[in-house]
């Protein structure tokens, strides 16, 4: 018999081992959707089109294979450790080579670990990917609070803050004494908050969504500024339906997220206009855009699925946008006077011009532009969305 007793800080091995009565459950609630009308209109001004979740139903029921999902994440080194009274769900893949640079990616919703898993060989073994071996990573890949395996609060106040000094946590917790951090969409905004707070040992940010220009007010001086703002000004007006509902009535829409698998997949693709035409061309065109194609888009709806996260992940968007959460009482605070770097992707909700990143972060030691990738940069594009990390961080080697 052990005598060993399990601590807080303790970091456990982790296994994905599904039921076969979650998957057969799964498909049943599938079958049994009940389907609106066709929409009135010819674009997605309406919503998600009847045509695109029929046909990802159709390849959900008849021919996507969860377990390829599950030994794919079986094959990367997954542990769990508890932090401020929640589970924390990570991949930890660590280099072979000499020196490799630690470093803390976060997703975003409605993302979830599986968007970045196909950037761990790019990023610990860049010699096998047309990179050097001094551009190495050490990965830490967490899973959000609430999202994937990571544990739900029981608590309000997990805003991007405490999941910011969380990480810094969990990577001292793990024996790294400096490191990087990047993040894309509320990745982002935990990544900023980590540059912000400065936690011994982060050396330097990369973000590909520019935080600021969510709630600040940029300059439109010139004809890039302008189309940059009018582009969040559609967003607002016509696209940001999500993120207001999530933002204020989350539990709201949590019911239909946990109860229906359309529902939820809907929900989850109608996310920004670039991505969802992507989605649909997969399904209805049997065109993907890169990587997501209709088996990794269904990887990441499948993972919501089956930990019935759909409600906690609308939480934290009221945790970290909400006007009556915690966080809205709070005072912002100043710039991250670290190494800021960030790549701009053509298909992301705006064109981030350069002069905003400079406005918003006063020690911009990378900007680059690229040609293709949209908001899940990382998902789609993972092997430019790499080679751009490296590029990044070559500087703080």
């Amino acid at each position: 018999m052990s005598t060993t007793v399990q601590t807080a800080t303790d970091i456990r091995p982790f296994h994905v081992d599904t039921l076969d009565e979650k998957l057969t459950e799964l498909h049943r609630r599938i079958s049994a959707t009940r389907w609106p009308t066709r929409e009135l209109v010819q674009d997605r001004s309406q919503g998600v089109q009847l045509a695109t979740l029929q046909q990802l139903a159709r390849y959900w029921t008849t021919e996507y294979d969860w377990r390829k999902a599950e030994a794919k994440l079986n094959a990367l080194p997954q542990v769990t450790t508890e932090i401020d009274g929640v589970d924390i769900h990570f991949i930890h893949a660590k280099s072979a080579h000499d020196n490799a640079l630690p470093l803390i990616m976060t997703h975003g919703w409605p993302g979830s670990i599986t968007e970045l898993i196909d950037s761990v060989g790019p990023l610990t073994d860049p010699t096998a990917h047309g990179g050097r071996a001094e551009d190495a990573f050490h990965l830490v890949l967490p899973s959000l609070p609430g999202y994937g395996f990571s544990g739900e609060p029981v608590e309000v106040g997990w805003d991007l803050g405490r999941t910011a000094r969380a990480w810094a946590e969990l990577m001292s917790r793990l024996g790294y004494t400096s490191y990087v951090a990047q993040g894309g969409d509320v990745g982002a905004g935990v990544t900023d908050s980590m540059g912000r707070q400065a936690p011994e040992g982060l050396i330097g940010i990369h973000t590909n969504l520019l935080v600021p220009a969510l709630s600040g007010t940029m300059p439109t001086d010139t004809d890039e500024e302008r189309s940059a703002a009018a582009q969040i000004a559609t967003f607002q007006k016509s696209g940001e339906g999500y993120f207001i509902e999530m933002a204020t009535r989350p539990q709201t829409i949590g019911y239909a997220l946990l109860d229906s698998p359309v529902a939820l997949a809907a929900w989850m693709v109608d996310h920004d206009t670039d991505a969802y035409y992507k989605i649909a061309r997969a399904f209805v065109e049997g065109q993907p855009s890169g990587n997501l194609t209709r088996d990794h888009i269904l990887d990441n709806i499948t993972l919501y699925w089956l930990t019935g996260t759909g409600a906690s992940t609308a939480r934290s968007y009221w945790e970290a946008y909400g006007p009556d959460a915690p966080a809205a009482r709070q005072q912002p605070l100043a710039p991250p006077t670290i190494p800021f770097a960030f790549t701009a992707f053509p298909g992301e909700i705006w064109r981030t011009p350069r002069s905003w990143v400079e406005a918003s972060y006063p020690n911009v030691i990378y900007f680059h532009e690229v040609d293709k990738g949209g908001h899940f940069a990382a998902w789609e594009e993972p092997e430019l969305f790499s080679s751009e990390l490296r590029a990044a961080f070559s500087s703080l080697r």
